[in-house]
C-alpha cells in the first residue's frame, strides 16, 4: 500500500481510534509455495493495551495449516471508502474536465505474528473478550470450559491472538489539496449523500483542521 506523507496517520492515536470501531477486516496469510495467500474475512477484537487483536476461527477451516507453517500475517481493514469524480478534483484555473477522479478510503495494514489458542480455558478468556468488545450491553451467558451452555462447543473453534508487530495506516481525504478545491469536495460528497459519502467528509474536515 502506497502511502504519501499526506495520506499518513497523524499519529498512533489516529488510527487506533478508527479501528476500535472498525473492526472487521481480512486475515491474509502466505499460501503454499506456488499458490496464492489465503485470505479470510473475520471480526476481531483489537486491544492496543496489549497490542494484540484477538479472534477465533473453526476447526475446519483451511487456513490453519498455512497459518502454522507461516505465522507471519496481515490483517488488513478498509472503510470509509468513496468515488470522488474527476470534476470535484480539478483546481480553479483548469477546465472540470480535466479533474482527476480518485478513491477516498481509509485502511489500517496489521503486521502480525500469529499465536494459536487451543487450550480451553484460554478459549474461553479470548471469547469473553470478544463478546464483551462486541457486545458490551450483555445478554449472552460466559463462556467457560467445560460449562453450559457453550463449554462443550469450544472444541470446535481454534483461538488466535495477533501479536502486533507493524502498523501501516493510511487516510486518503484530499490531504494534497487545496482548501478551495477541498471544500468543493465537501459540499459535492454532502449533497450526494451516497453510501460512504458523510464518513469521507467528515475525514476530509477532521484531518484538514488537524494539519
Amino acid at each position: 500500500m502506497l502511502i504519501h506523507p499526506w495520506d499518513a496517520a497523524r499519529d498512533d492515536a489516529e488510527w487506533q481510534q478508527w479501528l476500535s470501531v472498525h473492526d472487521f477486516g481480512q486475515l491474509a496469510v502466505n499460501g503454499p509455495a506456488g499458490e496464492p495467500p489465503f485470505v479470510q474475512p473475520l471480526h476481531f477484537a483489537y486491544d492496543p493495551s496489549r497490542g494484540e487483536a484477538l479472534t477465533h476461527l473453526a476447526r475446519p477451516n483451511p487456513l490453519w495449516g498455512a497459518l502454522e507453517a507461516s505465522p507471519d500475517v496481515v490483517l488488513s481493514v478498509v472503510d470509509d471508502y468513496a468515488y470522488v469524480p474527476g470534476p470535484w478534483q480539478a483546481d480553479p484555473d483548469v477546465p472540470s474536465e480535466h479533474g482527476t477522479p480518485t478513491s477516498f478510503y481509509a485502511a489500517v495494514q496489521l503486521r502480525c505474528r500469529a499465536h494459536v489458542v487451543d487450550d480451553p480455558a484460554e478459549k474461553a478468556v479470548l471469547l469473553n473478550h470478544q463478546v464483551g468488545h462486541f457486545q458490551p450491553e450483555g445478554g449472552t451467558a460466559p463462556v467457560a470450559a467445560g460449562e453450559v451452555p457453550f463449554g462443550r462447543q469450544l472444541s470446535g473453534i481454534r483461538g488466535l491472538r495477533l501479536e502486533v508487530t507493524g502498523v501501516r495506516a493510511k487516510f486518503k481525504f484530499a490531504g494534497k489539496r487545496t482548501v478551495q478545491v477541498q471544500d468543493r469536495i465537501a459540499d459535492e460528497l454532502a449533497d450526494r449523500d451516497g453510501p460512504g459519502d458523510a464518513a469521507a467528509r467528515e475525514h476530509l474536515l477532521r484531518r484538514r483542521q488537524r494539519a
